[in-house]
């Protein structure tokens, strides 16, 4: 028969091909390669100027330790405060960013810590760090 019924005609699509959108995503994302290249290399091109007294700046960093005893101790050795102002000063003397870690025994007073940190911060101390010990 020319226009009589079909078996099944009017089925609809009940799969989608997804083989064209995968060729599709491929291709965008190769575009997006080549022209992500283009946009790095498109960066303002400079020559820095030179110094003789340029450079990165040096930090020193004192760890200051307080006992029971209320003693203090720089890098292990037993100090006073003149001597402890004079270290900090001769390394700010030599252009270094000074910074210290200062801990304290647990029994020892928080007077003593606080002239410490006191006589530090007269030095010219600026940056602080308090030493622990975790649980």
């Amino acid at each position: 028969m020319a226009g009589g019924a079909s078996d099944g005609g009017d089925d609809g699509i009940n799969e989608i091909n997804v083989t064209p959108l995968v060729d599709i995503m491929l291709v965008l994302l190769i575009i997006f390669m080549v022209t992500a290249t283009y946009i790095v290399h498109e960066s303002i091109q400079i020559e820095l100027p030179r110094a003789a007294h340029g450079g990165e700046t040096t930090e020193q960093t004192f760890a200051v330790m307080v006992t029971k005893d209320d003693q203090s101790f720089l890098n292990g050795v037993l100090v006073t405060d003149a001597a402890l102002v004079a270290e900090v000063q001769k390394a700010k003397a030599s252009g270094a960013d000074v910074q210290a870690v200062i801990g304290g025994d647990k029994a020892a007073s928080h007077g003593a810590v606080t002239h410490v940190l006191d006589v530090l911060k007269g030095a010219g101390v600026t940056k602080f760090a308090i030493q622990i010990e975790k649980e």
